[in-house]
């Protein structure tokens, strides 16, 4: 009986004849074949191989970082330069809709969710050559920065200081990517908007998204006087208008995405969200995406970035307020301003960095308005959305206090599809915080870490970033290995005159006058070139050795400057070259062709003193 099937094609030819199944021989015949010739054959596979083995300039061995040959440090190494990025920062924006006493019923809605903190603790000003240098130093698969001695990184405990916002509650899920469609439906449903101005706001924004001057347009003009309903709409335009300048600030730099409407469906449970752990995953995700090379634009809230910054470097590149009090968050304690430094002079510093140049535990003096939550410890995933990233405590116990210890493997974030599984391990967060034998012990000193940590180290970290053949050559050591004739000491004096006092500025109102008093006669010092001069020319200095000042270059860098206080009789002692008890009238010295440095200190002084 012949097939009505129709003809099959095999290699080429026609056969009628029944398909058969493969013997077992056949089969392992085709598997020999396909391992000897690959279908698609991958001409990198060597290429990738080498680089799994090690990256120029570390890492030795890339079992941590193994997608390091994307980074842009990498690229850098090898010669490769990028400008700084572009930054998203919105804090101008939100002074543009202020919720004053004609909209306290807004307001006091906002406060009860928790998020009132953002409207004041905001950063106008953004550092773009800081903020990217730092950026260079992060690692995705630790999801930390990774400086020359150790790693650090922005904990639940730096948001919750630094922000005063919630770290503990439900996760913010989605189940999946909002469509255009339920974009307009939310927007119609919890905005009281119209199906036209829905979509044809929609459609300008060419995703689920809205404009943030949208909401201002629209919205900012409601008071107390409105009806109820006016007010729900309003209270949540200025919500999702206050997450999208902050928290989740985006690339779009002028939207925000609908998606967040969702939370503030139920104004009274807006307080019950992580809404720090949230921003944390998602400035880690920004931070993660700025990695790679290609890449020229920096999101996320970059308020909290700098902050941590300045209170983990405070005499490196803050600028404090002194009106500060400890019941405000820790951003308000800080006046940001742009670093002058160019992004290769601050990589350079970078890489020289030392353990004694780190603030180990910033907030010792905020633990009395704000203790330290326990959730900090907490060991697993934070997440933002469909946005899931690895939370290490364990690989920076130095910023909890503790002894470093070399950390376990971090381990890869699940899919985001699995939200649930996610929610309900953060919602048990108590078991899955570090024990106690994790923890270690707590540090003598600060930044203390075991003997073999550092070994470990710098055979799996990239610990510095810039090359050694491509750097500018004016590091400390290098400055005073130069000739006297060709050494510049302006810029070395106002630098060590600014170190000194911005350590008396942070030190607040407290100290004593006489501690002021003898800064300030340093800082004097420094700047009138008594400390070096007497060094490079002949002529003797005339204060006296018994009350002379320590110079500041042979302390270190960060270290607290020790005070010699000379006696009042002694700040303008007079010239070396008049002698105050002639034995005989003489005729006066004839004047020198040029000041010496000792007449030219004294010249100096003396009109700071008048002054």
């Amino acid at each position: 009986m012949k097939s009505d099937m129709p003809p099959r094609t095999r290699g080429g030819y026609t056969s009628t004849a029944p398909r058969r199944r493969p013997t077992g021989s056949e089969r392992r015949r085709r598997v020999q074949l396909r391992e000897v010739e690959p279908e698609h054959p991958r001409h990198d596979k060597d290429e990738t191989e080498e680089v799994l083995e090690g990256a120029p300039g570390g890492p030795i061995d890339r079992c941590i970082l193994r997608s390091f040959h994307k980074h842009v440090a990498a690229k850098i190494w090898l010669g490769e330069d990028r400008a700084p990025l572009k930054l998203v920062n919105h804090g101008a924006k939100l002074q543009l809709w202020e919720l004053d006493v004609d909209r306290s019923r807004i307001y006091e809605t906002v406060q009860r969710s928790g998020l009132a903190p953002l409207i004041s603790c905001s950063h106008r000003v953004a550092s773009r050559p800081m903020l990217s240098a730092f950026c260079e130093r992060w690692q995705p698969e630790t999801t930390t920065f990774h400086l020359p001695f150790g790693e650090m990184t922005i904990t639940l405990d730096d948001v919750a200081s630094i922000l005063h916002i919630p770290i503990t509650g439900s996760m913010i899920s989605f189940s999946q990517p909002l469509r255009v469609d339920d974009a307009n439906a939310l927007l119609v449903e919890l905005l009281g908007t119209t199906d036209v101005e829905a979509s044809r706001e929609t459609e300008q924004c060419r995703s689920p998204s809205v404009r943030l001057q949208w909401l201002r347009e629209n919205f900012s003009t409601i008071t107390d006087v409105s009806s109820d309903d006016d007010i729900d709409f309003a209270t949540r335009a200025f919500l999702l208008h206050l997450v999208g300048c902050t928290l989740f600030a985006d690339k779009s730099a002028t939207s925000v995405g609908v998606v967040y409407l969702e939370l503030f469906r139920d104004l009274s449970m807006v307080g019950s969200y992580a809404w720090g752990a949230a921003c944390l995953a998602f400035m880690y995700r920004q931070l993660t995406t700025a990695t790679r090379f290609e890449v020229r634009q920096l999101g996320g809230y970059l308020t909290l970035l700098q902050a941590w910054i300045y209170e983990h470097f405070p005499e490196m590149f803050s600028s404090p307020d002194m009106a500060y009090i400890e019941s405000r968050p820790r951003a308000l304690r800080w006046r940001p301003h742009v670093i002058p430094d160019s992004l290769q002079s601050l990589r350079e510093r970078l890489d020289r960095l030392q353990i004694s140049d780190v603030c180990w535990e910033p907030y010792v003096d905020h633990r009395a308005e704000h203790p330290f939550p326990d959730i900090a410890w907490f060991s697993g995933c934070i997440k933002r959305g469909l946005v899931v990233e690895p939370y290490h405590p364990e690989r920076v116990l130095r910023q909890f206090g503790h002894i470093q210890t070399i950390p376990p493997r971090p381990f890869a974030p699940p899919r985001p599809d699995r939200s649930i599984l996610l929610d309900q391990y953060w919602e048990r967060w108590t078991d899955h915080v570090l024990i106690d034998h994790s923890r270690g012990r707590r540090c003598h000193y600060s930044g203390e870490s075991v003997a073999e940590y550092m070994a470990w180290y710098d055979r799996i970290s990239h610990r510095i970033v810039q090359p050694p053949h491509l750097r500018s050559g004016f590091t400390t050591d290098a400055r005073s290995s130069l000739p006297s004739h060709t050494a510049s000491t302006s810029d070395s004096r106002n630098a060590r005159a600014l170190r000194l006092l911005r350590h008396v500025i942070s030190g607040g109102r407290q100290q004593s006058g006489d501690y002021f008093w003898g800064a300030l006669n340093e800082a004097h010092s420094i700047l009138a070139g008594s400390d070096e001069t007497s060094a490079s020319h002949s002529t003797p200095s005339p204060a006296p050795a018994a009350h002379s000042t320590p110079s500041p270059a042979t302390r270190p860098f960060f270290c607290p400057p020790t005070f010699v206080y000379p006696p009042p009789a002694l700040v303008d002692p007079p010239p070396a070259a008049v002698d105050p008890h002639p034995s005989s009238p003489v005729a006066p010295p004839a004047p020198a062709a040029g000041p010496t440095a000792s007449t030219t200190v004294y010249v100096r002084s003396k009109r700071k003193k008048k002054t």
